[in-house]
């Protein structure tokens, strides 16, 4: 009996504000992964440990959720004017695929450190002390992301004293602005052309929703016409199968909706996108750290899940998508927030609070947002190899 033998692929484990990945070079990957398709996606379930029965991933680098389900590939950009090329794959927990179809806001803050860190700047644009700019080209979604990395004693600067709810320890602050973040495809940034439509869900409802693509295609909801408050912490969603079988009956219904897939049987292998969220009205609440956070600190309640469980704070993208339709009068997000016109809003997540800002504008009838923009931080965990066994699909 013949044993395929482990192969080690250079690697850097990361967290980029409440999620981690693993971090590859696109150099640094096997030759037949190096190109989309399903080389690469199977080399990075099993990196991941995917996909996993158990719903552990005991026998990989991933944490079992879908904040620490991730994984990046970067490279020297082919892009103008932009310094590295960022492509993002949500695995899945429990089934053999890789998520292409958008980007981890979270993990964005760490792509800059990376690219320092590891050469895809120029030396000469580095201080000694201070910060560097870095452009981002966000493969996924064709999209400009900009880091403002710390630099010290000309090194990226990883500790600090920035608290982010959510991680437990404080880092250095990354500055992330995402350029004229809505719909990639050029389309309007709200594909139905409302602000607020009645989504038809059969079989559970019909919902007034925002169906909004700005960091990342998002349906929201009111919190009281699902039968919540918005102070939900994950246990109270996460724990109730039925609950979480409706949230993804109306995330399939919405998908169709925002025209992103031609059938609901379609959402299945797009767990990624589209997130749905819902928002309420501010209230005091304890966070899942026992951190009471006060109705008078936030503007509203966003509560939003990904791959199919609640978001044990708040992606990345989808603050995007709340900065902006926050920022656009009328919107669900932005009645929550108490209406009016708002240029950033500071919303209450399971973990804490966040602040983000956006500019919006409106121009011929159709709104666009020029860049929103929030603070993260980043740190490497680990450096060096991981190893997987060599079944032949990465030569």
């Amino acid at each position: 009996m013949t044993h395929a033998p482990q192969i080690r692929i250079p690697a850097t484990y990361m967290r980029g504000g409440t999620s981690k990945g693993v971090f590859f070079k696109l150099e640094d990957l096997p030759e037949a992964a190096r190109v989309p398709g399903p080389a690469r996606d199977a080399l990075l379930l099993r990196v991941i440990g995917s996909p996993d029965p158990y719903g552990k991933q005991t026998d990989g680098m991933g944490g079992a959720t879908s904040s620490t389900s991730k994984t990046v590939i970067l490279s020297k950009s082919s892009q103008p004017e932009h310094d590295v090329d960022y492509l993002f794959g949500q695995v899945s927990i429990d089934q053999a695929f890789v998520d292409w179809s958008g980007n981890c806001g979270n993990l964005s803050a760490a792509v800059g450190p990376f690219a320092v860190a590891n050469g895809f700047i120029d030396a000469q644009r580095i201080p000694e002390n201070g910060t560097v700019e870095v452009r981002i080209w966000q493969a996924n979604i064709g999209k400009t992301i900009i880091n403002h990395v710390p630099i010290t004693n000309g090194e990226v600067q990883e500790t600090g004293d920035f608290e982010l709810d959510g991680v437990t320890f404080p880092a250095a602050e990354v500055p992330v602005e995402f350029v004229d973040p809505a719909d990639e495809g050029g389309g309007s940034m709200f594909p139905t052309g409302n602000l607020v439509d009645d989504l038809e869900v059969p079989g559970v409802g019909a919902f007034k929703a925002t169906m909004i693509n700005a960091g990342i295609p998002t349906i929201f909801l009111n919190a009281e016409d699902i039968g919540y408050d918005g102070t939900e912490l994950q246990d109270d969603i996460n724990n109730d199968e039925a609950a979480l079988s409706r949230f993804e009956t109306i995330r399939a219904h919405g998908a169709l909706r925002m025209g992103l897939i031609r059938d609901v049987s379609e959402a299945a292998a797009r767990q990624h996108t589209p997130k749905v969220a819902y928002v309420a009205g501010p209230r005091s609440y304890s966070a899942s750290s026992g951190k009471e956070v006060s109705a008078e600190d936030i503007d509203l309640l966003v509560r939003a899940l990904s791959m199919g469980k609640l978001h044990h704070a708040m992606m990345g993208t989808a603050a995007v998508a709340i900065g902006t339709a926050a920022a656009i009068p009328g919107t669900l997000v932005n009645l929550a927030a108490g209406g009016g016109e708002r240029n950033s809003v500071r919303f209450g997540h399971p973990s804490g609070t966040l602040r983000v800002g956006a500019e919006a504008t409106q121009v011929d009838g159709e709104w666009q947002v020029l860049k929103a923009s929030m603070s993260r931080s980043a740190r490497v965990l680990m450096e060096g190899w991981v190893r997987i066994p060599d079944q032949g699909h990465t030569r």
